[in-house]
């Protein structure tokens, strides 16, 4: 799958395993959650994120890369900027000049009043697959992020999510899981404790964020 990838695109994966080595085990995994992720942008669907704790930073992190600019400039359609300054001359020339294009994506460890609220009045384990439910659509994808990759949250909203149509993208320790079973795709880094794997996890998402805005922010995109 690596090799099917645009020179431009290996690019950053071999930049990857360049800085990290440890990571080249996990080059065709990351190459197919790329296509993947790929195939569903290109479908006009977005991406849903979660994990725990440290992974949960990580969710609003990806979020962050993804709804803005990371490295390249993203300027906004020609045409949604024109009409903004049709609406308002004076403040649509500042949407026009500073908005930056988003790639959709939505962190499901966000929205604390729905958050607490559920884990309040019902089973708090799905907290997150109350907001798969939500949110989710067929075609849309989930990166679902757990080092151990048996967080009962993360298993409950995977399984919503395979049900809905969603595709899911594993992200996790070394050890097989359930996660790993349930996931179309899964980036097992080679790491087992906990703190290591999240040094591992950082490095694998930054490159997809990074292949994602080149493939449709880039200087050849279509």
């Amino acid at each position: 799958m690596f090799n099917l990838l645009e020179n431009k695109l290996q690019a950053h994966i071999h930049t990857l395993t360049e800085r990290h080595p440890a990571l080249k085990c996990c080059e065709d995994s990351i190459a197919k959650a790329y296509f993947l992720m790929e195939k569903s942008y290109q479908s006009q669907h977005k991406l849903l994120v979660a994990g725990n704790g440290g992974s949960a930073a990580d969710s609003e992190h990806i979020v962050g890369e993804l709804m803005k600019g990371f490295k390249l400039p993203r300027p906004i359609d020609h045409s949604l900027a024109q009409n903004c300054k049709d609406i308002d001359p004076d403040m649509g020339a500042t949407i026009a000049a500073h908005l930056q294009g988003a790639l959709p994506a939505i962190a499901l460890t966000g929205h604390p009043g729905l958050s607490t609220a559920y884990m309040n009045d019902c089973v708090p384990e799905l907290v997150f697959a109350q907001q798969m439910l939500g949110f989710g659509q067929s075609g849309d994808s989930f990166l679902a992020i757990s080092t151990s990759g048996n967080s009962k949250n993360i298993i409950y909203a995977a399984i919503v999510a395979k049900a809905k149509g969603v595709k899911i993208i594993g992200l996790t320790g070394s050890k097989e899981s359930k996660l790993s079973a349930l996931a179309d795709i899964c980036i097992q880094v080679p790491e087992t404790e906990t703190y290591k794997i999240q040094e591992l996890h950082l490095p694998v998402y930054h490159c997809l964020c990074l292949m994602l805005e080149d493939r449709f922010f880039g200087s050849n995109m279509q």
